[in-house]
């Protein structure tokens, strides 16, 4: 029997039942830790259009191996998931392929051009929310236009909040190891100034808003008063921004991401937003790539980096056994702050850990096709050892 099971009281009554059960009982030892099944509501599987990255079979087996069985998958593949028929050609790979939960996002613009919008009313049965992520919707009026239609839809709008007239060909954060390496950096205003805009548009319009991946001071401050005021707002960070800032950067492709690393200010300022509430979600963002892709250092490296294998693992090491929060606050982060908000069920999910596990991450090891992850090399405490989805093993350590 499992020494602890974290989770609401009808959820461990139910994996205590199951723990019983001829099925698992040899898998378990008192040592290990049950968690309700992890929910990452922003991770980029690839397929169609980009396999030789990620499959859709590939990232849910990566997903499960990290504790994972519900995932949100982004909507910049080929073709654009902007229509029934577009959309349906990734819902039946997902149906086909998939160990685990999968939902996929409908873009907000047809292409994720910004030019015009999506059939949103057609999809709304068949996508999880609306999102250009990847891209951030420039035109004020058009966004204003999806959160109306999104209203009326009951969905939400998923911002990628980037503005394109502040990027000036930057790649890494606009700091201090920019200037000292000769990089063009990317400014926070790019961030922020767009989730400011936004926040107005909510209050006008009412709709639910849910911002992308936030890495600046600013943008925490900004979401934070929108909630005191009773905007209906929720975000998410990474893993990466809570522990890195851009005085981790070297000159390899695996710290390149979109957001990036900011200064150590914002990282402080995340960690002070996850700790008050502000933000709600962790979300690994999970961006895989070709080896080639990420081979080609700070400047020429495509951005992305993978993270549902050590997500738990990172920040279980770095919060939890420091004693900066809870294990249950750790739960709401990666489990029911997410599932509460987007209307996902755990069912009979849950994931089993050794967390006495200390270990040197090694990319080459990851279930996922990609192995560009910024923690490489790092020592992290926990393992995963068992995922059940739907009452079915998904996933087990060899």
């Amino acid at each position: 029997m499992a020494s602890k099971i974290y989770g609401k009281e009808q959820f461990a009554d139910m994996v205590s039942a199951r723990l019983l059960t001829p099925e698992f009982r040899d898998i378990f030892c008192d040592e290990y830790t049950v968690f309700p099944g992890f929910c990452d509501v922003h991770v980029h599987f690839r397929e169609p259009g980009f396999s030789y990255k990620e499959t859709i079979s590939s990232g849910s087996a990566a997903a499960a191996a990290g504790g994972y069985t519900a995932v949100c998958t982004m909507p910049n593949l080929s073709p654009v998931p902007d229509s029934v028929e577009h959309i349906g050609e990734q819902i039946k790979i997902i149906e086909e392929d998939a160990c685990i939960h999968v939902y996929p996002y409908a873009s907000i613009t047809v292409e994720q051009k910004g030019e015009r919008l999506s059939d949103m009313e057609g999809m709304r049965d068949m996508a999880f929310a609306y999102s250009d992520d990847g891209k951030g919707v420039q035109d004020e009026a058009l966004m204003r236009a999806a959160m109306i239609k999104a209203k009326e839809l009951g969905k939400t709008i998923v911002a990628h909040c980037e503005d394109n007239s502040l990027l000036l060909g930057g790649y890494i954060h606009d700091g201090e190891y920019a200037k000292a390496h000769g990089h063009r950096g990317i400014c926070s205003e790019s961030e922020w100034r767009p989730i400011e805009r936004d926040l107005k548009l909510v209050r006008e319009i009412g709709c639910a808003y849910h911002v992308c991946h936030i890495s600046t001071k600013e943008s925490v401050e900004l979401i934070r008063r929108a909630k005191a005021s009773g905007v209906n707002v929720t975000c998410e960070t990474g893993p990466h921004y809570l522990v890195m800032d851009d005085t981790f950067l070297q000159e390899d492709g695996r710290f390149k991401m979109n957001p990036p690393l900011r200064a150590k200010e914002d990282r402080q300022a995340l960690v002070a937003g996850m700790l008050d509430g502000t933000i709600d979600m962790i979300a690994t963002d999970h961006a895989p790539h070709s080896k080639e892709e990420k081979s080609k250092g700070l400047v020429g490296s495509a951005f992305g980096v993978v993270g549902l294998e050590t997500a738990f693992p990172v920040m279980y090491t770095h919060f939890v056994r420091t004693g900066k929060i809870s294990m249950e606050k750790l739960m709401d982060l990666l489990v029911y702050n997410a599932r509460e908000r987007f209307d996902i069920p755990i069912g009979e999910d849950f994931s089993v850990w050794d967390l006495n596990k200390e270990y040197t991450v090694d990319p080459d090891t990851f279930v996922s096709c990609g192995k560009a992850t910024p923690f490489a090399g790092n020592k992290l405490f926990g393992q995963c050892m068992l995922t059940v989805c739907d009452g079915k093993i998904v996933y087990k350590r060899v």
